[in-house]
């Protein structure tokens, strides 16, 4: 799976993230602090790569800022996205399942490695429901 990247410091798990995706197989494009020659600042950075999904560069990305917050915000504000804030695997796996989000924003603050590596595993193998209210959620998010 190609998943874009994107944190605006290398502060707490961001370089984990990286190292973390490329263990499990998937290719990454990273952006801001990640990347080469980009604009680091969280709006940016998180907008690129919420971008690379909502354009079929990416099936996935993952955004970080100190809190995850500004990274779940900025994401959002693209067409298409489904960002969620995960603060472990519980939220990771609803997320995936109910929201079918398809960005992952994560605290480089208050992520521990352990808990990282958690909610990979539940964001990786959540699936989307097929429940029909469920369904009807989701799709209802492009007309708000």
């Amino acid at each position: 799976m190609r998943i874009s990247v994107a944190a605006d410091s290398r502060d707490g798990v961001a370089e984990r993230v990286v190292a973390e995706l490329r263990g499990r197989g998937h290719e990454v494009v990273a952006h801001g602090a990640l990347g080469d020659g980009e604009r680091a600042d969280w709006a940016w950075a998180c907008e690129l790569a919420a971008r690379d999904v909502s354009e079929g560069r990416a099936d996935q990305a993952v955004v970080c800022c100190w809190t995850g917050t500004g990274a779940s915000i900025a994401a959002n504000k693209v067409p298409g996205v489904r960002a969620a804030l995960c603060v472990d695997a519980y939220t990771a796996d609803g997320a995936r399942t109910w929201n079918d989000a398809n960005v992952l924003a994560l605290s480089l603050r208050l992520t521990s490695d352990v808990v990282l590596g958690e909610i990979l595993d539940a964001w990786f193998e959540g699936r989307p429901s097929t429940d029909a209210a469920d369904m009807a959620n989701v799709s209802h998010l492009e007309e708000i």
